[in-house]
């Protein structure tokens, strides 16, 4: 027997030609969902419910047949790629998830998921109850089947909530956080329920053992998760990105770690959506993440692979198969039984106990009744189980569905009226300046190290400057350091004994460190330079006869051609021994290099330092005095002062208290110095964003005449 066997010529055409309609259709209506104000999974998911039996199945019924799957393959060809879009929903609604803010408000969302538990339940089992016979596969199973629908009411839809609250942005807000642990925590006891009802069909009844294990393997799932799961992906991905030349090679090892999580979650009879977003928080607790892979990953999951999910939901719902008198009453009795139980149970719980406001309660029920994908699974697995009838199986899958639809809606109309406290206000600020900021998001650094004897005393207080700064850059930020020596085979030796040393005076966890036997340093730094690294930090001395070279043709041809975001050079000159940086002065022109250098100057500094942020404005050298003139300078000097007052509100956020200046002057280098030696300033930062393609490094003009006069360190940030 073939163990591979080629799928017809009908079956692929049938999936890329679904596949192709599905996206197109589910954009489309996205769109058009967008722009009458409600969240793009609504228009996903009646794209499905247009293109589905109910509409087109009865307007054009040639073309419904082309959408709809024909063959057994056919239909395990599309239940695959809605598979991989809840897997990838899930695995970016992981890197949203904010495991520490959730921790900290665990016991609310506990309350509010038991509050969202107990009532379906109780709604459920009573409606189970009492239900016609012909609604069971067995009618002798009515314990189990009333279960059963208890379970399918209790359950929330992850995917379904995460989509709606990711369209709204309310995935980083307080209420969406404690929403998604709330879902996570209904899902979790759902699919033990589950596993329980399951049990007692297979074993006939009710089992403590059945209910044990089911617990426990989700216990150890999450534990194993993020303990040794966290531990091997942290090492893996370390090994990853020093090792592997390809660009992508991050990206495709998130994937594997995705896909094998989620298979050990199906394994374990958990859902494999459930290991893809665990897999997704231990990976968003990583720095050493790049911001780029992640966006990769967001980019087709919500771009490609989730519209197709959701409109394949809305594909299966058949509402002509329940408009028969009885039917339909029924349905519209299970919607209100699981919506009334789900969106009541939660407002109880989140307005009496918890103590939120009315709409930000009914907020957190409209969120968690939606259902959806989860609710198609539900309903799917008591069907083949032998639960539902084939009419039940409809009910609870247009249950799904419709609460699915509802749920955007009712947000959209309490969202209006929920209002931000002032620590969420203070959250969300800190997470903005965390994105948007180059020097917050410094993991992975790469420190070119030249060998020396002790002799050599410039290179010594360079490596003094250097290693200090990074020292304290790791107060701050974790950081992994790789130390990399390129020097003749005949020093090797010698290197490595150094490194060790210099990784001691490092003082960090994670210091890996490289040798590379070769005369070309520039060409191997550059090479080591493209594997991921955050910032590439270079210490220098210039040698004034050189007159070729800004700094060194080593250093100027790593500043030009590094592939680091980041390029910080170190410009160390007038360090004595007990050097420090007590007073760091940051001139800023308005830039966004400059705004890259205070946020560097606030990293390194504590609140008992002292920072300054300086702006020059420059007198017209040709300047012979009238009105128009004097009106144009008061303009600029106001300017000035708020480029100046903005960088120093940004310290406010690293809890250093900095000091802003405005100087008028005829020359913007003479100033800046004279500023510097009058406060004596340890340190100057400058931001640059140059990228030059001339042989010769240049900086700009004011750069060059700083680092010729200055008489204490330059530290030179450099982003493109």
């Amino acid at each position: 027997m073939e163990i591979f066997e080629a799928i017809t010529h009908n079956d692929v055409l049938g999936l890329v030609f679904q596949v192709g309609i599905l996206l197109l259709v589910a954009k489309l209506l996205g769109e058009l969902s967008q722009k009458l104000g409600q969240p793009t999974v609504l228009g996903e998911i009646l794209a499905g419910v247009l293109l589905g039996p109910s509409i087109l199945g009865k307007i054009f019924p040639d073309l419904y047949g082309l959408l709809i799957p024909a063959t057994v393959a056919q239909s395990h060809l599309i239940e695959v790629v809605s598979l991989l879009g809840a897997i990838f929903l899930l695995l970016v609604t992981g890197f949203e998830t904010d495991l520490g803010f959730i921790f900290r408000h665990s016991r609310k969302a506990l309350m509010i998921s038991l509050g969202g538990l107990f009532l379906p339940l109780l709604t459920g089992f009573v409606l189970g109850k009492f239900l016609p016979d012909y609604l069971l596969a067995d009618s002798s199973q009515r314990e189990v089947f009333a279960m059963f629908i208890a379970t399918a009411m209790a359950i929330s839809a992850i995917p379904v909530i995460a989509k709606v609250l990711i369209d709204m942005n309310l995935i980083r807000r307080t209420i969406g956080q404690i929403t998604i642990a709330s879902g996570m925590i209904d899902d979790t006891i759902g699919w033990i329920l589950l596993s329980v009802v399951l049990g007692m069909v297979s074993s006939g009844g009710f089992s403590m053992m059945s209910l044990f294990w089911s617990i426990t393997k989700v216990g150890l799932f999450i534990i194993l998760s993020f303990t040794l799961g966290y531990l091997l992906m942290k090492k893996f991905l370390s090994v990853v990105q020093n090792r592997f030349q390809d660009n992508d090679r991050v990206l495709s090892f998130v994937m594997v770690m995705t896909f094998l999580w989620a298979a050990l979650a199906q394994a374990l009879h958990l859902e494999s959506i459930f290991g893809a977003f665990i897999v997704g928080i231990v990976f968003g607790r990583m720095q050493g993440l790049p911001h780029q892979v992640t966006e990769k990953i967001r980019s087709f999951a919500m771009g490609v692979f989730a519209p197709i999910f959701f409109a394949l939901v809305g594909l299966k719902v058949d509402l002509m198969a329940l408009s028969g008198f009885n039917l339909a009453v029924i349905t519209l009795i299970v919607i209100f039984c699981a919506s009334f139980g789900k969106i009541f149970g939660v407002y109880m719980v989140s307005r009496w106990i918890a103590k939120d406001d009315v709409w930000t309660a009914l907020s957190y029920g409209a969120a968690l009744n939606a259902r959806g994908g989860m609710g198609i699974i539900v309903a799917s697995i008591g069907l083949s189980a032998g639960i539902l009838s084939k009419d039940m199986f409809s009910i609870i899958v247009v249950m799904a569905i419709v609460t699915s639809i509802i749920a955007p809606v009712l947000l959209r109309f309490t969202l209006v009226n929920v209002r931000t406290d002032e620590e969420e206000d203070r959250r969300i600020k800190d997470e903005e300046i965390q994105e948007l900021s180059t020097i917050k998001n410094i993991y992975r650094v790469l420190i070119p190290v030249r060998y020396q004897d002790e002799s050599d005393q410039g290179f010594s207080l360079t490596q003094q400057v250097k290693f200090l700064l990074l020292k304290k850059i790791a107060q701050k930020n974790h950081l992994e350091l790789t130390l990399l020596s390129v020097v003749p085979k005949e020093q090797k030796d010698a290197a490595k004994l150094m490194l060790d040393k210099l990784a001691k005076k490092l003082d960090a966890k994670d210091v890996v460190k490289k040798i590379i036997e070769s005369d070309k340093p520039m060409e191997h730094i550059l090479n080591e330079s493209q594997k991921d690294y955050d910032m590439l930090m270079i210490g220098t001395v210039k040698n004034e006869n050189d007159l070729e070279s800004l700094f060194s043709p080593v250093t100027d041809g790593l500043v030009r051609l590094s592939s680091s975001s980041i390029t910080a050079v170190v410009y160390a000159k007038g360090v004595t021994e007990d050097w420090y940086p007590n007073r760091i002065l940051v001139p800023t022109n308005g830039s966004i290099a400059s705004k890259n250098a205070a946020e560097f100057a606030y990293f390194l500094s504590t609140d008992k330092d002292k920072v300054s942020i300086l702006n020059v404005v420059e007198r017209d050298k040709n300047y012979w005095g009238n009105y128009i003139y004097n009106k144009a300078y008061r303009i600029q000097s106001v300017i000035a002062h708020s480029l100046v007052d903005e960088l120093v509100d940004l310290g406010e956020h690293y809890k250093v208290s900095a000091k802003g200046k405005v100087r008028i002057a005829n020359d913007l280098e003479t100033e800046i110095i004279d500023v510097a030696n009058a406060q004596q300033t340890d340190l100057i930062i400058i931001g640059t964003s140059i990228k030059p393609a001339s042989e010769r490094l240049f900086l700009g003009q004011s750069v060059e005449r700083i680092l010729k006069t200055t008489n204490c360190p330059v530290l030179i940030i450099n982003t493109y």
